[in-house]
C-alpha cells in the first residue's frame, strides 16, 4: 500500500499520494464554494449553518450530541457552540440537556429548522445531481462514497493514536 520514498528529495516530492490528498482537499474546497453560492441564493444559508442543520435533519430524532455534531461538521467545539447559538437565535435549533449526563447537551432541530431543511434539501440534491451526474456513473458514485466513508472511519478511529482528540465540547452552558 505505502510507497517507498527513496533517499532524495525529488523522489519524495514525486510521491503520487501527495497529489491524491491534495486533489481531495482541492475537490472538497471547490464543492464547498459551488454549493455555498447556491445555498446563499436559494435559502440565505452559509455552508456552516447548512452543515449543522443537515446533520441534525438526517439524524434520528433530528438531534445530535454537541460533541458528535462537532466531529461531523469539522468545527471546533467552540466554533460549533457559536454556530448553534446563531441558529438558536434564528429559531432553527434548540439545545436539550442530556438526560443521562447533565454536563452534556444535544442540538435539536426545531419545527422552523425542519421547514427550512424541507425546502433546502431538495434544492441541494438537485444541485448535487447537476454537479456529479456529468462526472460519475451511479456505480462510480457508490465507489467514491464507499472509499470516502472508509477513509473517514479510519481517521475517526485513529484520532487517539495520532493525538487528535476531541475537546470537551458537549458541556451544557453554565455546567461545571
Amino acid at each position: 500500500m505505502g510507497q517507498t520514498l527513496g533517499t532524495g528529495p525529488t523522489r519524495a516530492l514525486d510521491d503520487e499520494r501527495m497529489t491524491t490528498v491534495g486533489l481531495l482537499f482541492e475537490s472538497a474546497s471547490g464543492l464547498r464554494r459551488v454549493f455555498q453560492r447556491r445555498l446563499e441564493e436559494g435559502q440565505a444559508l452559509s455552508n456552516q449553518s447548512f452543515d449543522v442543520l443537515i446533520r441534525l435533519a438526517r439524524s434520528p430524532g433530528s438531534e445530535l450530541r454537541m460533541s458528535e455534531l462537532a466531529a461531523q461538521t469539522s468545527l471546533t467545539p467552540s466554533g460549533l457552540t457559536r454556530s448553534v447559538d446563531r441558529l438558536q437565535g434564528q429559531g432553527l435549533v434548540d439545545r436539550r440537556v442530556c438526560p443521562e449526563d447533565r454536563r452534556g447537551s444535544f442540538a435539536v432541530l426545531t419545527a422552523s429548522g425542519q421547514e427550512l431543511m424541507d425546502r433546502a434539501i431538495p434544492e441541494h440534491i438537485a444541485h448535487i445531481d447537476e454537479v456529479l451526474s456529468e462526472l460519475f456513473t451511479p456505480g462510480e458514485e457508490e465507489t467514491l462514497a464507499a472509499l470516502l466513508r472508509r477513509l473517514r472511519d479510519h481517521l475517526y478511529d485513529s484520532n487517539a493514536e495520532w493525538g487528535l482528540t476531541h475537546e470537551e465540547g458537549d458541556a451544557c452552558p453554565g455546567a461545571e
